[in-house]
């Protein structure tokens, strides 16, 4: 294909809720530009985009895929975001790549949580916006309750430009208020012009309101609005104004179309083209607290904002050229880790199909082979290094337990994971080597499910899951004296070591060892055999095996044999005295509390509160945050939480969320030792 100039060129995210048609809406775009010979539908897994063998068997978007259709000389590169909650890492690469964002919302649902979320991030990432109601030709459609709920949601910036006529029910006809004109759709996408309905008072409001949008967008419009109480402009004049107020975020543009019957599909490409901005008409990629315009004759600089492990191919870089030209044999040093980078290939992308490129302009998305890079990575000249700020992802908050279904790919399955975590920011691994677990934390139980499926298709590592191994603590509640004698006879030396001491509670997680033994009962030699000797000791406890903390001992007497005594024996010593100790100084479980900042819309927070209360978690406050939403501080067990992301989801509709870390230890209540320690993980035992 040709190379495309900025000015040429339109970046454009589809995103909005799950179900609401985007990938049908990318597939119509690419047919009706002629870009693909046969459309391809989701149900049938034959879309361009949905082609990875778990979209294709759930029937949704689980990945961004990049994609372009060509438009009167423009070329637009769509890049179609999931609107699974559990996937909002990807919608994030969208719309940071993208100068403009598409939120579909079907004409039968209107607007839902996946829009509302799809526009905020929209707004807080400033980029241009529109909205297309899709789906006109499904039974129950009302495009003009969409509208009103848009109105009331986002805002008098929402402005028609394709609206329909539905006089008895169906879609008689496309109304285009720019042009004043009305066409009706037949097989394929095929328009025909057709007699504007008459008398619809309906459209003339909507002509108005959109005239009086244009005018705030100029001070000279404004004036010439007021002067003839009303519209007198030109098309091109309200082509520029909505274009403008579009770059300026005061106009939100609605179109109204048919993914599936290819109605009005023209029209949205005409409104793309014709006003939506190209890349240069933005500010330009954010660069601590600055940005930098897109440029074709500054010196080279790209953005990797999305990541492909393919095993086949290896890894695949998405970039967006900031400035410069892009080719292979490009001098490229990534700012990120300071390393020179070799392209392999420059390629233009469509769904699973490429296609070489001799160069990418600034502006451009595309996709480049053999990198080493990584997402949020920044790739540039040797002679002008920058690094352009990395996108933020929502941190892991539903965790599970992984292990290889088969032994022998032990090795295998980490490798694995690491590849993977490299193409998804939003997932975490760990491997708690205290209770012996790999955890794989995501957004959601579909999230963890959906990446144990991509271990098996692309890594070829059968993946077992299990719920989180909670890493409790021991420690004790009272002061105790004891003593530990290790005595063995058997020919030759014998053995011999003999302590006394005195258990207690700490301050501090670490063990606490102090001596005060008088008139040499136990050398000063001994005295580190004695400490190490509880240092290993606490590694496990007496209730279930859990490390020991808070803990201080104190060595105040003993013996020793001036032949048999040895550091060995001492240690032992130490060993039998601290079993004995802390099976009498009240041992108790102790148990993770984490800090939660959970987000809730404003009618939920009740219910939120009781859940936590529910869960033996306590408030600790509550903030407004604006725009109906506010964050509830608190803490929760970590074992009340293995659920917890769901429960949000379900209880806001979506609308919720919250991150987590750990805060500290607490006494696990006495009524729920007993499952801890029956269900604890075997620990090995102190060998000494």
């Amino acid at each position: 294909m040709k190379t495309y100039k900025c000015k040429n060129i339109r970046n454009v995210a589809l995103a909005g809720h799950g179900g609401s048609g985007k990938t049908s809406l990318a597939e119509a775009l690419m047919y009706v530009s002629g870009g693909l010979d046969r459309m391809g539908k989701v149900a049938d897994g034959s879309s361009v985009c949905d082609f990875d063998p778990d979209e294709i068997k759930r029937k949704i978007s689980l990945n961004a895929a990049l994609t372009y259709a060509e438009w009167k000389d423009v070329k637009i590169n769509i890049i179609d975001t999931p609107g699974q909650f559990d996937f909002v890492g990807e919608m994030i690469e969208g719309v940071r790549a993208a100068e403009s964002v598409i939120i579909a919302l079907p004409a039968k649902d209107g607007v839902q949580v996946g829009t509302i979320k799809a526009y905020n991030q929209a707004k807080a990432e400033k980029k241009a916006s529109m909205f297309v109601v899709t789906r006109m030709e499904e039974e129950n459609s009302n495009f003009y309750r969409v509208l009103e709920e848009l109105k009331t949601n986002f805002g008098p910036s929402i402005c028609p430009i394709v609206v329909p006529f539905d006089k008895f029910g169906t879609v008689e006809s496309y109304i285009n208020l720019l042009e004043m004109k009305a066409y009706s759709y037949s097989a394929g996408g095929k328009r025909t012009e057709v007699e504007m309905p008459a008398s619809e008072n309906r459209l003339k409001g909507l002509r108005a309101a959109m005239a009086e949008a244009v005018a705030e967008t100029d001070e000279e419009l404004m004036m010439r609005y007021f002067e003839n109480e009303g519209e007198d402009f030109t098309f091109a004049e309200i082509v520029k104004g909505i274009h403008d107020g579009i770059d300026q975020g005061v106009i939100t543009p609605v179109v109204c179309c048919s993914g599936d019957t290819l109605a009005s599909v023209d029209m949205l490409l005409d409104t793309i083209v014709y006003m939506l901005p190209s890349p240069d008409e933005r500010p330009g990629e954010p660069k601590e607290g600055d940005h930098v315009k897109y440029d074709e004759n500054g010196p080279l600089s790209a953005f990797v904002f999305k990541t492909v492990a393919d095993p086949f191919v290896g890894k695949m870089s998405f970039v967006k050229v900031v400035q410069g030209r892009l080719t292979v044999s490009s001098p490229i040093v990534n700012a990120t880790t300071g390393e020179a980078e070799k392209p392999g290939k420059v390629l233009a992308i469509k769904g699973k199909k490429q296609e070489e490129l001799a160069e990418a302009l600034a502006g451009d998305i595309v996709a480049v082979t053999k990198l080493n890079a990584n997402t949020n990575d920044t790739l540039c000249d040797p002679s002008n290094v920058v690094k352009y700020d990395a996108m933020v992802f929502p941190q892991a908050c539903f965790y599970k337990g992984v292990s290889a279904g088969n032994k022998g790919d032990d090795g295998k399955l980490g490798t694995a994971i690491r590849r993977l975590l490299e193409e998804d920011k939003t997932l975490s691994y760990s491997h708690n080597h205290e209770t012996h677990q790999r955890i794989l934390g995501g957004l959601g139980e579909q999230h963890i499910d959906v990446a144990v499926q991509k271990l098996k298709n692309k890594f070829g590592v059968d993946v077992e899951t299990a719920d989180m191994i909670i890493a409790y603590r021991e420690t004790i509640r009272k002061k105790v004296s004891v003593e530990g004698k290790h005595k063995k006879q058997s020919g030759g030396h014998g053995q011999y070591g003999h302590v006394k001491m005195e258990f207690e509670p700490g301050d501090t997680d670490e063990l606490v060892f102090e001596e005060r033994v008088v008139g040499g009962s136990v050398p000063k030699n001994y005295f580190p055999a004695v400490e190490k000797g509880l240092q290993e000791s606490i590694a496990h406890g007496v209730l279930a095996g859990y490390p020991v903390v808070k803990l201080k001992a104190t060595l105040f007497d003993g013996s020793y044999h001036p032949v048999d005594s040895s550091e060995q024996a001492f240690k032992m010593a130490a060993h039998l005295a601290y079993k004995a100790g802390l099976q009498q100084a009240s041992p108790c479980l102790l148990e993770p509390i984490m800090s939660l900042a959970i987000t809730v819309p404003d009618d939920n927070t009740g219910d939120v509160m009781g859940i936590i209360n529910k869960r033996r978690g306590a408030v600790l406050g509550m903030n407004p945050v604006g725009k109906g939403i506010t964050e509830i501080s608190a803490e929760l067990p970590m074992a009340e939480t293995g659920d917890f992301a769901t429960v949000i989801r379900q209880m806001t509709r979506g609308m919720g969320g919250f991150t987590m870390e750990f805060a500290r230890y607490e006494q696990l209540p006495s009524n729920l030792e007993a499952e801890v320690i029956a269900n604890a993980p075997k620990f090995s035992e102190y060998e000494g």
